[in-house]
C-alpha cells in the first residue's frame, strides 16, 4: 500500500533527544571523554572569566562546540550556529536543548578568542590525555617529530618593502578592487618584504622546485604506540624552525633514570641537534641523510632494532597533518596571528585525538 505524503505540523515532541542518538554512535564515547577532560579544567576557566558582569557562553559549550567544527569541517561559525540550530546532533553533542536558542555568530568568535588567549587548547590536549583510559594507551618511552606548513591567510599580493616610510604615498592601484601585482624579476625575499595583512607570516618554500608561500610552520610530538599527539606548537617558518621546537617539546619528556628515543626525518639530520638530544639522554632515531654530506647518525644509533622500528612508525606522524588539514581545515588556516594559529592548531591534534580514541579504547 503507497504512504501518503502528509506534512506534520505538530506542535509538541515527546521523544527524549538522548533517544535519537543511536547507542553505538562514535559521538557517545567522544561526549563521556570530552566531559571528563572539561571537569578538570573547571579551576582554569574560574580564573579567565569574572564573577560579576552578563553570563557568558559557558566555556565547556564552546569548546564541544569547537570540537564538533573540526571533526565536520565546519568551514565558519556562521555556518556552525545555522548547523546547531536544526541538527539535534550537534545540539545534543554541544548540550543544547531542542528549544535552547542559538548564539549569534560574533558573539561565538568574541567568546572564543577570550577563552583561547587563556591558553585552554593547550590544557585541554594535556586534560585529555591524562584521562586514565587514554593515559594507558600512550607510550611514555618512543616519540617521533616533524613539521609541517600551515598557510597564512594572507595573499601573496600583500607583500610590500619593508624600507616604505609610513610617510610616503602609496601607488596608486591599478586594476580596480583587485589590482595585479607583477614580481617578474624583483628578489623577495624575508629581509626586504613583508607581508601588510600578516606581518609574523614568512616567504617560504618546502623544497627546490617548490612555489613560495606564505606560511607558517606547525610542529607535533608524536608517541609511537598507538599514534596519538602529545604535544604541538606553531613558529614562523626558518630553516632551524623544525629542530628548535622538536628539542623543546622533547625536553619535557626527557632526562630521565630509562633513555626515550625521537625518531625524525632527514631534514633533523644535523650535528647540533642530535649532540643535544644525546645530552638530554634521548636517543635520536634521526633518518641518516648522506646526499653529498655526511650523516649525524653513526652505527652505534642504526644497528640498534629499535633504529629501523622508529623509521617505520615515524611516518604515522602524517596521518595527523592530513588529517588536519583536510578535516580539519588548518591547510589553510582562517585566524591571523601567531599565537592564535598556535592555539587552533593545538587544538585540532586535540581532535584528531578524539577522533581515534573510540576505536583504540574499543580494541
Amino acid at each position: 500500500m503507497r504512504g501518503q505524503d502528509l506534512r506534520s505540523s505538530s506542535l509538541f515532541s515527546y521523544v527524549d533527544l538522548e533517544r535519537r542518538i543511536r547507542p553505538d554512535h562514535p559521538l557517545r564515547t567522544i561526549r563521556t571523554l570530552v566531559d571528563e577532560a572539561l571537569t578538570t579544567l573547571d579551576g582554569q576557566f574560574s580564573e579567565i572569566y569574572s564573577q560579576i558582569g552578563r553570563p557568558s557562553i559557558p566555556p565547556e559549550q564552546l569548546l564541544r562546540a569547537m570540537l564538533l567544527q573540526a571533526f565536520y569541517s565546519v568551514r565558519s561559525e556562521r555556518q556552525l550556529m545555522e548547523r546547531l540550530d536544526f541538527d539535534l546532533l550537534f545540539r545534543w553533542f554541544v548540550g543544547l536543548g531542542i528549544d535552547d536558542p542559538v548564539w549569534d555568530a560574533s558573539t561565538f568568535s568574541k567568546n572564543r578568542d577570550r577563552l583561547l588567549g587563556g591558553s585552554v587548547a593547550a590544557a585541554f590536549l594535556s586534560a585529555v590525555l591524562a584521562i586514565p583510559c587514554v593515559k594507558r594507551l600512550l607510550s611514555q618511552d618512543h616519540f617521533t617529530v616533524d613539521g609541517t606548513l600551515i598557510q597564512a591567510w594572507a595573499s601573496m599580493k600583500s607583500l610590500k618593502p619593508k624600507d616604505i616610510a609610513p610617510s610616503d604615498p602609496p601607488d596608486p592601484p591599478a586594476g580596480g578592487r583587485n589590482p595585479d601585482v607583477d614580481f617578474r624579476g624583483k628578489s623577495l625575499s624575508n629581509d626586504t618584504h613583508q607581508s601588510s595583512t600578516a606581518p609574523q607570516a614568512r616567504h617560504y618554500r618546502k623544497g627546490q622546485g617548490k612555489e613560495a608561500k606564505l606560511c607558517f610552520m606547525g610542529h607535533a610530538l608524536m608517541e609511537n604506540r598507538n599514534g596519538l599527539i602529545v604535544d604541538g606548537c606553531v613558529t614562523q617558518a626558518t630553516g632551524q624552525a623544525e629542530r628548535v621546537a622538536a628539542l623543546a617539546m622533547i625536553e619535557k619528556r626527557a632526562n630521565r633514570p630509562t633513555r626515550v628515543t625521537l625518531g625524525a626525518d632527514k631534514g633533523y639530520d644535523a650535528a647540533d641537534f642530535v649532540n643535544e638530544l644525546r645530552a638530554m639522554a634521548v636517543t635520536p632515531h634521526v633518518a641518516c641523510n648522506t646526499a653529498g654530506r655526511r650523516s649525524a647518525i653513526d652505527g652505534r644509533t642504526t644497528r640498534q632494532p629499535g633504529y629501523a622500528i622508529s623509521q617505520t612508525i615515524r611516518k604515522r606522524i602524517e596521518e595527523s597533518f592530513g588529517w588536519s588539514k583536510e578535516i580539519g581545515l588548518i591547510g589553510r588556516i582562517r585566524v591571523r596571528g601567531r599565537e592564535r594559529i598556535d592555539m587552533a592548531f593545538t587544538f585540532t591534534a586535540a581532535a584528531f585525538n578524539l577522533v581515534r580514541l573510540p576505536k583504540l579504547l574499543g580494541a
